[in-house]
């Protein structure tokens, strides 16, 4: 009998995998739903996110509902997008921000969980974990050249994105094709993908 997918998420939720190498403890972060449309894969939840338990819940959550032209109440509905990270616990802070996303993580949980996910109609890769996990071989060397071939990833349902930290204001600055020619599409596919 397979498992019910409620009680995937609460085995999710209950994960200690990382516990003896996390310096705030485990709190696993991640919204999903076999319904869900959208699917938002990024790297792992910030300090303020681990705090509030809240995927994306700080000023990056805020850009890239900007970025997806979508208010709180639909990007926080599980039954139409799916938030799965890299890493589901704050990883810890380094020299130059957040740690990388736990490497156990991602190899133990996606297998289980996002072939679940079989309504999704577009899948979002945001920064250069995400987009390693999500499309291995096919990135190109840098974030910014997988993030410029977006055309050829979308063939694929696969949409890759910069973070929308605050930290990456300079990224953003030196490519402004990204708001010019890359936002539109996207808007206009996470509609499209919510539709109905």
């Amino acid at each position: 009998m397979t498992e019910s997918f409620d009680a995937l998420m609460a085995r999710v939720r209950a994960c200690r995998l990382c516990e003896t190498h996390l310096p705030l403890g485990c709190r696993p972060v991640l919204q999903a739903s076999p319904r869900a449309r959208l699917l938002i894969v990024s790297q792992a939840p910030g300090r303020r996110v681990h705090e509030t338990g809240i995927p994306f819940n700080d000023p990056s959550g805020d850009r890239l509902r900007d970025w997806l032209g979508i208010d709180k109440t639909l990007f926080y509905d599980a039954e139409r997008i799916a938030i799965v990270p890299m890493g589901f616990c704050f990883p810890g802070t380094g020299k130059s921000g957040d740690l990388p996303p736990r490497p156990v993580c991602a190899p133990t949980w996606h297998p289980q969980l996002l072939p679940r996910l079989e309504q999704l109609r577009l899948t979002l890769a945001i920064g250069q974990y995400a987009q390693a996990g999500l499309l291995g071989n096919r990135r190109g060397r840098t974030l910014t050249d997988t993030v410029q071939a977006w055309r050829q990833h979308l063939q694929h349902g696969v949409l890759p994105l910069p973070h929308p930290s605050p930290r990456n204001r300079l990224w953003l600055a030196r490519n402004p094709w990204f708001e010019s020619e890359l936002l539109p599409v996207l808007r206009a596919r996470v509609a499209d993908a919510l539709r109905g």
